[in-house]
């Protein structure tokens, strides 16, 4: 049978599935296209901020200054790290003091292929797409230079300002395009290793240690380039969660992530199994300091300084926190630690004295020697807790006194350690206010350089300072300036004076006043200015003062660099208006370095972060006194240490010093405020001891006097002075004589009324000062 030809001819026509294949490619083509030419615009827009769309980008400049924040450090005039100011505590590191076993756990860890992309990681970005769409966990798709670009930019709080930033879910999208951006240009920017060496200072470890530098001392102790294996790999775990891996909060769990590390380092062949297997076999041993306010070389000097370096950056348009200064100051660390463990011995024993002197009674007392009334309920309303209740529950005294009285658990200081109690706020009121506080500054007169600072017992505990901030009247310590006065006016240091009552009249109210001697009578012996002075004697200061007048007092006093509110009353001459250590120490300096007032300097110089000098700083002087007055001045102030009778004789008889010295001791009324002033030819110390309250003080002079209660400390941190000498550079020759003296000073045959004993409360006995001795200083 045949067929119709038609039937055998080929068709002409395409299989219509092929058109349609053919227009879903190109539809594709298109799309595909068209999605490539949007995506490139889409980051175009991004890059540029289109119509303030996305928010900011980082310029070029900032892109190749990248600025994270650098802790600024303080050092000492002997090169040693005192403390650092920061919010983020962060040292740059250099790449040199990285380990390479620390390189390899990061890279292992967070970004393997890091040397090999240039900036995105497109196959990791693939796996994380996978894992998206099948639900599995692929991994991270960031490397280790978006991460870095997340850092220093800080774009996910500082540039999401866009209008399309706050729209859910385009948030992401934009931040990590920012991300792209800025990892792509900082790779054409910077090297790898320029790369890592930012990470490894940007990134946070937790425990307030930002950058590898602070982190490596924080948990171990150690620069970076002596790390372990283990250690680095322990750090390298940290940056990824920093509080959910910390070693002491976490430690089972942060051994894990170290050892999940490890083997991430030997899969990429990193290290070898037996290096694996070791380091995985260790344990964690930590040497963990957490760098704060409270520790660290002069603590309170610190505080000090910080309020006169934020007004200087404030004026020079500087970041003290974050711009990695270099602050040097003049404390010699080496006298600053002798300064402290003085400071620290003598108070020990003394406030196991006044707790025995007190046991049993409230030390809080009026100048009758009676309890004062609501003492502490009146000196909690000082307090910030009380302020912060009060406003709480607007001034409701029920709810106040509730929370005041509440228990709770809290750490107090003691001098056998800090304690664990359980206390309330009014318990803890009463248990601070029966301890006794000290000040203690060590300067050299002649340049004014603060060498030593300690304002208190224990800064952590207590903050307040002693040496600046505190004042206090300064009792027979202010003498030496009524001195000043009659030797600037020619009288004679031998002249002859007689241990009588002198009389103020009363003037406008105010009624007569008589001073007494401390021993409360009048010998009737005659005594030079001298032995006067040596012996802190009332009546004839009081009799100076009426003689030169307590106005000329107070203009000396100013002259000598006393820039409190000075009464010119009878009693300015027994020191009856408030001065601070800081202020003796440069008026006392001014009779060392002959007659140059010279103010107390902090710090010498600020250097930025690479050490580029900023500014350097220069004492102000002013001539004050005559050379002739003031080497008198420190003549008279040695007769203190020699003269029978003297204030301070122990420093010779106890202590055994055999340098020239002058002192000065001071006590105020009721005993509240014990002083003592020393110098010697290139240092002037002061320190008082007292409550924290005027009404908080030992009941006698056996204990609560200057030459008891002060002058200790001074013993303590001049013999380990004295023991290094020629460390620190102390001079011990005889304080430098002028050519020409036209006041006679050799009183050796003036000896009228010389006493054959030293009263026994103005020493300290020698079963006392073996018990210094025990504390092993």
């Amino acid at each position: 049978m045949a067929y119709p030809a038609t039937k055998n001819k080929p068709s002409l026509r395409k299989p219509q599935h092929s058109g349609r294949f053919a227009r879903i490619t190109r539809a594709l083509w298109w799309l595909f296209g068209g999605g490539f030419v949007l995506f490139i615009l889409y980051i175009f827009a991004v890059s540029i901020n289109f119509l303030n769309l996305f928010g900011r980008m980082p310029n070029l400049k900032t892109l190749e200054n990248p600025k994270s924040e650098l802790a600024s450090e303080i050092y000492s005039a002997d090169g040693v790290l005192m403390g650092k100011f920061f919010r983020e505590n962060r040292t740059p590191a250099d790449y040199e003091d990285l380990p390479q076993n620390l390189i390899d756990a990061l890279i292992a860890t967070e970004d393997v292929r890091f040397e090999h992309h240039s900036g995105i990681d497109l196959k990791a970005m693939g796996r994380v797409v996978t894992g998206i769409v099948t639900g599995s966990k692929g991994g991270g798709g960031s490397t280790l230079t978006q991460q870095l670009a997340k850092l220093l930019f800080r774009t996910r709080e500082d540039l999401n300002d866009g209008v399309l930033s706050h729209v859910p879910g385009l948030r992401m999208l934009i931040v990590k395009t920012k991300e792209w951006i800025m990892s792509v240009r900082l790779e054409r920017n910077y090297t790898k290793r320029e790369i890592l060496r930012m990470y490894l200072n940007t990134a946070e470890f937790g425990s307030n240690a930002y950058g590898i530098n602070v982190a490596a001392k924080t948990f171990f102790n150690k620069k970076p380039k002596a790390l372990t294996i283990e250690e680095s790999a322990l750090l390298a775990g940290l940056v990824n969660g920093p509080s959910w891996f910390n070693p002491v909060r976490n430690p089972e769990r942060s051994r894990k992530r170290r050892d999940w590390v490890l083997n991430q380092m030997y899969k990429y062949g990193y290290i070898d199994q037996p290096t694996y297997e070791k380091a995985t076999g260790k344990s964690i041993v930590l040497h963990y300091n957490v760098e704060n306010a409270n520790k660290g070389i002069a603590p309170y000097f610190r505080t000090e300084i910080a309020k006169s370096l934020l007004k200087w950056a404030k004026e020079t348009d500087h970041d003290l926190y974050a711009d990695g200064l270099k602050i040097y100051t003049t404390i010699d660390s080496r006298m600053q630690g002798y300064a402290e463990s003085a400071v620290a011995d003598h108070m020990q024993l003394q406030q196991k004295w006044f707790t025995q002197h007190w046991k049993g009674q409230l030390p809080w007392r009026d100048e009758n020697g009676r309890v004062i009334p609501n003492f502490l309920q009146t000196s909690i309303k000082r307090t910030e807790r009380y302020k912060s209740l009060y406003n709480r529950f607007e001034g409701n005294k029920d709810s106040i006194n509730y929370y005041l009285n509440k228990k709770y658990k809290m750490t107090v200081f003691s001098w056998q350690g800090e304690k664990e109690v359980v206390m309330s706020p009014m318990d803890s009121l009463a248990y601070y206010k029966r301890y006794l506080h000290a000040g203690f500054m060590a300067m050299n007169p002649l340049n004014g350089h603060i060498l030593a600072w300690v304002g208190g017992t224990n800064f952590k505990f207590f903050k307040y300072d002693h040496v600046k901030q505190g004042k206090r009247q300064p009792g027979s310590t202010f003498k030496p300036i009524v001195y000043t006065v009659a030797i600037d006016r020619g009288y004679s240091p031998c002249l002859q004076r007689p241990d009588i009552a002198t009389t103020f009249p009363a003037v406008a109210g105010r009624p007569a006043y008589t001073p007494k001697n401390f021993e409360g009578g009048f010998s009737g012996r005659t005594f030079t200015l001298r032995q006067a002075l040596a012996r802190s004697m009332n009546s004839i200061t009081a009799w100076l003062v009426k003689e030169v007048g307590p106005e000329d007092v107070v203009k000396y006093a100013k002259q000598l660099g006393i820039t409190s509110p000075i009464e010119a009353v009878p009693a300015v001459g027994f020191g009856s208006s408030d001065v601070s250590i800081y202020e003796l120490c440069g008026a006392y300096s001014t009779f060392v370095n002959k007659g140059v007032w010279t103010s107390p300097m902090m710090v010498t110089s600020i250097a930025d972060k690479n050490g580029n000098v900023l500014r350097e700083f220069v004492p102000q002087t002013r001539d004050a006194l005559n050379e002739e007055t003031a080497y008198l001045m420190t003549y008279m102030l040695q007769a203190s240490t020699t003269e029978q009778g003297g204030t301070s004789t122990i420093l010779k008889t106890g202590f055994k010093f055999p340098y020239e010295m002058g002192a000065k001791t001071g006590t105020t009324s009721n005993y509240s405020d014990a002083w003592f002033m020393g110098i010697t030819p290139n240092l002037v110390c002061g320190m008082w001891v007292g409550g924290e309250d005027r009404s908080i003080h030992f009941r006698t002079g056996a204990y609560g006097q200057g030459a008891r209660l002060a002058l200790p400390i001074y013993g303590l941190f001049m013999r380990k002075v004295y023991a290094n000498k020629d460390k620190v550079g102390i001079d011990t020759n005889p304080f430098p004589k002028p050519a020409n003296l036209s006041i006679e000073t050799d009183c050796s045959r003036y000896n009228g009324g010389q006493r054959d004993t030293i009263p026994y409360d103005q020493k300290l006995n020698q079963a006392e000062l073996d018990d210094l001795d025990d504390k092993d200083i």
